[in-house]
């Protein structure tokens, strides 16, 4: 789940479409609940950080419309494609731009 940083919409992040349909399903099932959900603009999501605070808060006044935060707090950038994603990282050779996260472990 990604909540951006701007507008109230969440974005659920999955590989495909199956993976929509069996969340779809077990909430209906789970809580009797009939879902549906919308396309997103995005089909990439990255973790970004940056060695100098400074770097990193450049980049995000720069992109605020496609910055969001994971279910952690974890700073995400969500690019509508591999070319855009190129490009955000050629501009910003500061940043570092992360395919994968190891999830915080949750206290119950």
């Amino acid at each position: 789940m990604f909540r951006p940083n701007v507008g109230n919409a969440w974005i659920v992040g999955v590989v495909g479409q199956l993976q929509l349909d069996v969340l779809a399903n077990r909430i209906a099932a789970e809580y009797g609940l009939d879902v549906g959900f919308e396309d997103s603009p995005y089909d990439t999501a990255r973790w970004v950080h940056a060695d100098r605070p400074e770097d990193l808060d450049a980049f995000i006044n720069g992109n605020k419309g496609q910055m969001a935060l994971d279910g952690d707090g974890a700073l995400v950038f969500l690019a509508k494609g591999a070319w855009e994603l190129r490009y955000a990282a050629e501009r910003h050779p500061k940043i570092v731009f992360t395919a994968t996260r190891e999830r915080r472990a949750h206290k119950d």
